[in-house]
């Protein structure tokens, strides 16, 4: 698919007016300027990893900046409101800084191992400010929830939508759902976290559940997708995604919890075996 003007007039519309903002503005989401000015002039194309930096930088999805709208029909299924940031448009600064670093603190420590003060000492903040932007630290914790929503659904649109083939795509919405390290090490840190809150506290359930049917829905549209190419065998899709996801999650904290003999590179393998075997019907 190719890059049209709109995404780069979009882009373009995100730095301010004033000298030196497109220097700043690659520095911010560390993009080499010269790049960054080709890719705006349509010399060059922006890579997914740059499109997602552009996004959270700028407190905007992918999905705006590729289509125009943060509801556009895309790749993969879009995020329920109650899943969205409650910031309209372009976040603060200061706010976005914040949830980044609480975020970060949640992923490394664990929810009920940081403090408010631990978040405003990390970010160079007062802890009045903190309480300004999140009044509460079940705040925290909802607005870091719906941070990982929107970061599996920038990364999904921003890899998947140029991959037509639903096999190729599949398995790379799998690759982007593995815990490596880093970002989607700390994902998976802060589901863990909000799966255990959610089972015990029933007012966490229902965002939660919004959130995860994001990615139950992206699973399904895409076995919808592959079936429609004939590159799927004919079975029930809701049922298919059922397993496939329940196998994505066990796997997942298999790894994350460090059981012996579990990696990333076993759950990668387990499961191109069971989307081979099970959802193309390879080998049957």
């Amino acid at each position: 698919m190719a890059e049209t003007d709109g995404l780069r007039d979009r882009i373009r519309g995100l730095l301010p007016a004033k000298p030196g903002a497109q220097r700043e503005f690659a520095t911010a989401i560390g993009l080499d300027e010269t790049k960054l000015s080709k890719s705006l002039k349509g010399t060059r194309r922006f890579s997914p990893h740059e499109l997602v930096r552009i996004a959270e930088h700028s407190g905007v999805t992918v999905n705006w900046l590729l289509n125009g709208s943060d509801d556009a029909v895309t790749v993969t299924a879009v995020p329920a409101p109650s899943a969205s940031s409650t910031q309209d448009g372009p976040q603060p600064e200061t706010r976005r800084r914040i949830l980044e670093t609480a975020w970060e603190l949640i992923a490394e420590r664990g929810y009920h191992h940081v403090r408010i003060a631990d978040i405003a000492k990390a970010c160079g903040q007062s802890a009045a400010s903190i309480h300004y932007h999140f009044p509460t630290k079940k705040a925290v914790l909802t607005e870091a929830l719906r941070r990982n929503v929107k970061l599996a659904f920038d990364r999904q649109v921003a890899e998947l939508h140029t991959i037509d083939n639903a096999y190729e795509r599949l398995l790379r919405l799998v690759e982007l759902q593995l815990p490596t390290d880093g970002l989607l090490h700390d994902e998976w840190s802060v589901w863990l976290q909000v799966w255990n809150e959610s089972a015990l506290n029933p007012e966490m359930r229902g965002l939660y559940w919004d959130s995860y049917d994001r990615w139950f829905h992206t699973i399904a549209m895409t076995i919808r997708r592959g079936q429609e190419q004939g590159v799927f065998a004919e079975r029930d899709p809701d049922a298919i995604t059922t397993q496939l996801s329940a196998l994505v999650d066990g796997l997942g904290i298999q790894v994350l919890t460090g059981k012996p003999g579990s990696s990333v590179e076993a759950m990668r393998e387990h499961l191109k075996d069971f989307i081979d075997r099970t959802i193309a019907g390879k080998g049957l």
